[in-house]
Formats: structure tokens, sequence, C-alpha cells
């Protein structure tokens, strides 16, 4: 049997949420590499030059042309917000703190975009969504606690990180209503675009960067473009336009469980037992909150009694 359009529409939803999450995981095994060749605004620069180029080709292949003005506001506010001062902010406060309390920090974000999208956008805040979201923060906190190393952090590194989750769920809170005026691929195109313009003032660094970097670095640097930012960004994008702020928020506590799994098989990270525990919380967290409560069969109605019909007279 054909799936209805709206559970159709609904599994895509899902399906290119999952293709974010999975590859804004691998970013941070990317980033933990190309990050020891780059300086913060270099990497971000490098890495949003790659992903508005990409996006640009798949742009003149669709002929997308320039967003509408109504659009704008919002593409301006998340690119300025998410792609530049975000990716920047959380480049410099990972070389400030351990990879736990930088993953701890930036996963208020979450909770976040469920406070603003609440009073901005007026998105529902149902009790399994709440539910799932303190599951899964719970799993962060675990995952951080478990990852750090302990006298790594500095007061800098975790204002940075605050920084980087404030940036982070205002331009998705801001990039809601650009959605519903613009399509996909220009809203996450142009987006990339104004971040990219705004860490010009890194080119020089950027250039300096690449002339020493060994060419693993450089290609690091070229797959977070491509893939974790102009690929992930428009699941992303794509996911959002059909569902709320809030519910996709809460889809990316799944990042923490994926990044420990993701550094255990590609640099041989043995995760302990309490961040395995805390990854399982994670995973289980988004699963409450995406879960549907069943809808109440509506009780039986016992049918009116009928009037009994006069006898005929003989």
């Amino acid at each position: 049997m054909n799936a209805s359009p709206g559970r159709r529409t609904e599994l895509l939803a899902a399906g290119a949420a999952t293709v974010t999450v999975i590859l804004w995981a691998s970013a941070f095994v990317s980033i933990r590499s190309a990050g020891e060749e780059y300086s913060p605004g270099a990497l971000a620069l490098g890495r949003l030059l790659a992903g508005a180029f990409t996006l640009g080709i798949f742009c003149l292949v669709r002929r997308e042309g320039w967003p509408p003005r109504a659009a704008w506001p919002g593409i301006a506010i998340s690119g300025l917000l998410w792609f530049g001062f975000y990716m920047v902010a959380l480049n410099w406060g990972e070389q400030q703190v351990d990879a736990g309390t930088a993953a701890l920090v930036v996963n208020i974000g979450p909770i976040l975009i469920a406070l603003l999208g609440a009073r901005l956008l007026g998105d529902p805040m149902p009790p399994r969504l709440l539910a799932g979201m303190a599951v899964s923060f719970a799993g962060a906190v675990t995952v951080g606690l478990s990852m750090s190393s302990g006298g790594g952090s500095s007061v800098l590194g975790v204002v940075l990180c605050l920084l980087a989750a404030v940036g982070y769920a205002s331009g998705v809170v801001a990039q809601k209503p650009a959605l519903g005026r613009a399509s996909v691929l220009q809203v996450t195109t142009f987006g990339c675009l104004v971040g990219a313009v705004a860490c010009l003032p890194f080119a020089g660094q950027l250039v300096a960067d690449a002339a020493d970097a060994p060419l693993s670095a450089t290609l690091n640097m070229v797959y977070l473009g491509v893939f974790p930012t102009a690929l992930a960004f428009t699941t992303w994008a794509y996911a959002l336009a059909r569902t709320t702020a809030s519910r996709m928020g809460a889809t990316t506590y799944a990042v923490p469980a994926l990044v420990v799994l993701m550094s255990w098989l590609a640099l041989g990270e043995v995760p302990g037992l309490l961040t395995l525990a805390g990854g399982a919380l994670c995973l289980a967290g988004v699963a409450v909150s995406r879960s549907r409560a069943r809808a109440v069969a509506p009780e039986a109605v016992p049918p009116a009694p009928q009037p009994e019909r006069a006898s005929d007279s003989a």
C-alpha cells in the first residue's frame, strides 16, 4: 500500500534530518584534524567558500534566481549568526577547551531553539518534546563529563562555545520564516554566501595557512564545505521547512552519540562505559522527542433508540 502524501513528506523530512545529523557528526572529526593547521577564522572562511561554490553550481543547474525580498531578513540573519559567527566561535572555542566541555556547552543550543521557537514562532512545546530534550541533554552532559580531561578548559573557551550556541539557535529561528518565502536551495546558498562575506577579513590568514598546511588538512577543510555545509545545511533546511524548529533542534542531540562512534572508528578513540551510556541517552531522548502520542480512539456511542412503530390497525 502506498503511503499517504502526508506520511511520505514526514518520512522524507526524517531522512533529510538523518543525513544532516550524520554529516554534522562527521564534521567534528574533520575539524579536529584541520583545526591543527588552520586558524579558526581561516577554517571557517575556507569551509564556507567551498560550500558556497558547491551550492552555487546547483543553483545554476536548477536555474534558481535571487530569493524574494521578503526572505532576505531571515537569510541575512542566519547567514551572519549561524554560517559565519557560529563557525568562527566554535572553531576558536574548541582550541581553548577540551572536546567534552565544548560538546556540553554547545548542546544548550537545542534548548535555546525550543525557547526562541516557542516565543517568536509559536512552536508548540508538547510534553514528549520536553521530556526527550531533558533525556538527551542528560546524555550530552554525561558524554561531556566522560570526555572532559579536567583542567583543560578556559573561561574564554567556555564563553566562545556559549556564544556559538546562541548564534546557532538564533540562526535556526531566523531561517525558519525565510523557508516559507524562498526555496530550500536559495535560503541555504545565500545564507552560506552571507557567512562567507562576513568571514572575508580572514582571507589573509586563509592564504597563509593554506601555503603551510599539509594536503590532508586542506582536504578536510574542503570536505567540511562540500558535505557538512553544502549538503547537510540543505537537507537541514528541507527538513526544517516541514517541521518545527524545536523538533529539528532536538534531533541534533543525536550528534554527540554519533561523534563518539565515529571517533572510535576513525581515530581509534575507544569510548568508556560512561560515554556509551551518555550516547545511548542522547539517542533515546531524540526518539522520545520525535515520537507522537497515540491517538485516542473515540468511545463508541451507542445508537439512539428508534421510536417504536405503532402497530397497524386491523
